[in-house]
């Protein structure tokens, strides 16, 4: 799936729609997996690329959700 990178608001939060990732205005990196909730990924390493699209390692796990975000994609 095509992820999407998502900006704060006026307010300084996210509103994350499947597959969407991004910085929150407090400094966190949040993301919505496709089948999953929205996560914060403590512990992980985000490495934003210059076309604004991101690549997180490890890989995500979560309750419904166990892969990866290479580029701006997502895969299980």
């Amino acid at each position: 799936m095509q992820g999407r990178r998502v900006y704060p608001g006026d307010e300084g939060h996210l509103r994350l729609a499947e597959g969407d990732y991004g910085w929150d205005a407090d400094g966190l990196f949040q993301c919505r997996p496709p089948g999953a909730d929205v996560g914060t990924l403590d512990g992980h390493t985000v490495t934003e690329h210059e076309d604004g699209t991101a690549t997180v390692e490890p890989s995500i796990f979560g309750p419904r959700f166990h892969g990866w975000l290479r580029r701006g994609v997502w895969t299980s």
